[in-house]
């Protein structure tokens, strides 16, 4: 048996709790099923209590406290511990049937999916173990198309990400309703599928000289892989939110497993071919 899940990931403050919140909003109201799975031992706050909540196995305050630790330290830990107790893991999730979409809800410590092999060995455990169909939502602020130097770093990150989790993924701009009137829609295209050496010259216009050469060095680097598009998000628009999911249910191949759903009665102009 199949299963699906999505594993929304990103920088702190881009969005990510709210986009899973009108995500699981939008499948409850086309009577899809869902099942969430908070990952953050920090989190405390929901629109909708998780199915399946880290903090039951252990909290980010445990583990500061017990291992004398500061927050991104412990925040490591907690991952470190989850791990090793994996089988905890695995009953919590041992109901899920593939007519549901797990919602992985992560922290906002990047160096747990680009820099540590934390998230990646999770996401392989559950691929083999659980045999789940996985996907990457991978969250930036829209307002990063403002900046163009943080435009650079989230792009760079985004492909960091990519390449560590090995499972497809999809690249978001978030919180779009923030830039609408800042950035114009042909502006806004360029960094939708970046042009590198475009944007470069915007970047060089921001900053000293003396570092025109290593923003050189990113634009060969990105443009080299190709990897990186944007898609975009208005958490609070439901059809900004569909698209994403199509996207979503696209990248786990969701629509080839389920059962095709057959009206009750026949159309009444319809008649079989003699």
């Amino acid at each position: 048996m199949s299963r699906f899940g999505v594993f929304v990931v990103g920088p702190a403050g881009s969005g990510k709790s709210t986009f899973c919140s009108s995500l699981i909003s939008y499948l409850k109201n086309t009577k899809r099923s869902c099942l969430y799975v908070n990952l953050d031992p920090a989190a405390e706050d929901f629109d909708f209590e998780p199915d399946v909540d880290i903090k039951n196995l252990i909290s980010l305050d445990d583990a500061m406290e017990e291992m004398q630790l500061g927050p991104n330290g412990a925040m490591i830990a907690c991952f470190e511990f989850l791990m090793e107790n994996l089988d905890w893991l695995e009953s919590e999730l041992d109901d899920v049937t593939e007519e549901f979409i797990t919602i992985f809800d992560c922290p906002g410590q990047i160096e747990l999916y680009s820099h540590v092999p934390i998230l990646p060995n999770l996401c392989k455990h559950l691929s083999m173990h659980l045999n789940y169909s996985l996907c990457a939502a991978y969250l930036i602020e829209s307002t990063f198309v403002v900046d163009k130097a943080k435009f650079f770093a989230g792009t760079l990150s985004a492909m960091s990400a990519m390449i560590m989790l090995e499972i497809p993924h999809l690249n978001i701009l978030s919180k779009m309703d923030l830039v609408k009137s800042q950035v114009s829609k042909r502006e806004l295209k360029r960094y939708l599928d970046p042009d590198p050496s475009i944007i470069s010259t915007d970047i060089h216009a921001q900053t000293n000289p003396k570092f025109h050469r290593l923003n050189e060095a990113v634009v060969n680097l990105i443009e080299d892989f190709s990897m990186v598009s944007f898609l975009q998000l208005e958490s609070q628009n439901e059809d900004s939110v569909q698209a994403i999911l199509s996207y979503i249910d696209d990248c786990l191949g969701f629509s080839e497993v389920q059962e095709p759903q057959l009206k009750d009665e026949p159309d009444a102009d319809w008649q079989e071919a003699e």
